[in-house]
């Protein structure tokens, strides 16, 4: 008679076809009747719905993400070769929760998430929640224009612990506003989620229409928005929690139109004066004060000054990874001038700032 080998911890053990046939089927298998006999149906996909678990879905609540208010779009340093520079990084992660960040936005435009492969994109979120996770909030950028990659990436986000998840509408394949709803709907249920809307890099806004049509979602945390003061407000009279994700504006977003907060690139450089400006009170004075750096920030692509400004105060190596190349001389002579008008000891880092030469610059095509 034919026989079934069975490994077992004691050794191999033979049962018989009649016997494994009574056992039945594995659990994994379902059964449906088709002409009269039993065929094994293929695995349903109900069963394999991404992130179901209670306790992963559950580890950081929405409310814990809506109460942020100062979140740093964080710089990711290079070492020569184009690697991470993971003690720069950790470095410049501490300066940040030394200095009132509640988050950190992992991966993000700023930190050149769309020059990474998903494995360092994936590992550098595991890595700054594994060492930094108990101290501050760690939104990893798990967002694609593709849905399928967008799932996937985070799925592995929360696999090794990100607390939310910041997601992009579909860029350059743009499609229509029914499109946009269910890209949202099918990366919402995974876990806390603030989406983006900056229509000048996908050249395509989200309209209101498709942010209340998912706003019933509980796992929505809220919108980054960079249209301008009245998106705001029109979010904010309806309740939805808004971050600013316009320096420039942050300050009367948050305290003329009802803003939360800020998901900043300044703060990289004065996290506690971001702080400041988001809690203490209309500061006018203070934002006519930090109104040069933020337009400077911005004097070309982001994060191409934040990248020289970092640099300068030798916070990191003067490392770029292509095609992000340094600002040019008088731009960098300009950021001195401005950290000297500001004050130095508001800034990160030990270093006086200083102009750096062209040749000091590396600038990495192959990583």
């Amino acid at each position: 008679m034919a026989s079934l080998l069975i490994a077992s911890t004691g050794g191999a053990h033979r049962l018989a076809w009649k016997d494994a046939a009574a056992l039945g089927p594995p659990p994994w298998l379902h059964r449906r009747r088709c002409s009269g006999k039993f065929a094994l149906q293929a695995i349903t996909l109900d069963d394999y719905l991404p992130m179901r678990s209670t306790e992963v879905k559950n580890r950081t609540s929405t409310a814990d993400i809506t109460s942020l208010r100062v979140i740093t779009a964080v710089k990711t340093p290079y070492l020569p070769d184009g690697r991470f520079d993971l003690e720069a990084y950790d470095s410049l992660i501490n300066m940040q929760i030394d200095g009132g960040a509640e988050g950190v936005i992992v991966g993000g435009t700023t930190g050149e998430g769309h020059l990474m492969s998903w494995d360092e994109h994936i590992m550098l979120i595991g890595h700054t929640v594994n060492c930094f996770g108990a101290k501050v909030k760690v939104v990893g950028n798990t967002g694609s224009n593709s849905t399928r990659e967008a799932i996937h990436a985070t799925e592995q986000g929360f696999a090794v612990g990100m607390h939310a998840a910041l997601h992009i509408n579909p860029y350059y394949g743009k499609t229509s506003i029914e499109g946009l709803i269910s890209h949202f709907e099918a990366v919402l249920p995974m876990g806390p989620t603030i989406i983006y809307n900056v229509p000048s890099r996908t050249g395509q806004d989200i309209p209101p229409a498709v942010i209340e049509a998912v706003s019933s979602f509980t796992n929505l945390a809220g919108v980054k928005e960079c249209v301008g003061h009245e998106r705001v407000k029109c979010y904010t009279d309806k309740g939805i929690t808004i971050w600013s994700g316009n320096d420039d504006e942050c300050h009367d977003s948050r305290w003329k139109y009802g803003a939360t907060g800020v998901i900043s690139v300044a703060s990289n450089l004065i996290p506690g004066l971001m702080h400041d400006l988001m809690y203490e009170g209309e500061n006018k004075t203070l934002n006519e004060k930090l109104f040069p750096l933020m337009k400077w920030l911005f004097c070309q692509p982001n994060p191409i000054a934040l990248n020289t400004a970092l640099a300068q105060l030798g916070v990191v190596r003067p490392v770029f990874r292509l095609p992000y190349v340094p600002l040019p001389l008088e731009k960098r002579v300009e950021f001195v001038r401005i950290v000297e008008s500001i004050g130095r000891e508001n800034f990160v880092g030990e270093n006086e700032a200083r102009v750096l030469d062209d040749d000091d610059f590396v600038l990495v095509s192959r990583y």
